[in-house]
């Protein structure tokens, strides 16, 4: 399985969502600046994860996204399954979708697809939204402390 940009990107944009969370309701100016993605790419994403109910929005001069839940309740696989669609290696072992495959009774490969499926979802299902700022934060601090002047 590979994650498309719309993956990565929206992953990167939620992590620094959440990671602003306190200052209120973020812009999309303020998360695009921040992560280098344009504003309407992230507009493009974050409509698709407000569908998902994973950020909710409040219009207007003072409106912004903020995440719909705790940062703690949201995993990267409900942000990548909402984005990506299913996290399988192989098409054929998408809940519901065995008739897609005449062979799918007889695949001597089928278990290992499936062994991957599980792996890739106990992962990604296992990290939140809250890990991921908890290391953003910790490789800011790891950066600053780098940092020298002179």
């Amino acid at each position: 399985m590979k994650v498309s940009t719309k993956g990565r990107y929206g992953l990167e944009a939620i992590v620094d969502l959440a990671a602003h969370s306190t200052e209120g309701h973020i812009n999309l100016k303020s998360i695009s600046e921040r992560c280098g993605i344009s504003e309407a790419y992230i507009l493009q994403i974050f409509l698709v994860l407000r569908r998902a109910g994973i950020v909710d929005s409040i219009r207007g001069a003072q409106g912004g996204y903020f995440l719909a839940g705790d940062p703690s309740e949201i995993t990267v696989g409900d942000v990548l399954t909402a984005l990506e669609g299913p996290l399988v290696p192989v098409a054929c072992i998408i809940e519901g979708d065995e008739t897609s495959c005449d062979r799918y009774k007889s695949c001597a490969t089928r278990g290992l697809w499936e062994s991957i499926k599980h792996a890739l979802s106990d992962v990604a299902n296992s990290i939140t939204i809250e890990d991921l700022v908890k290391c953003y934060r910790s490789s800011l601090a790891e950066n600053r402390e780098l940092e020298y002047y002179i």
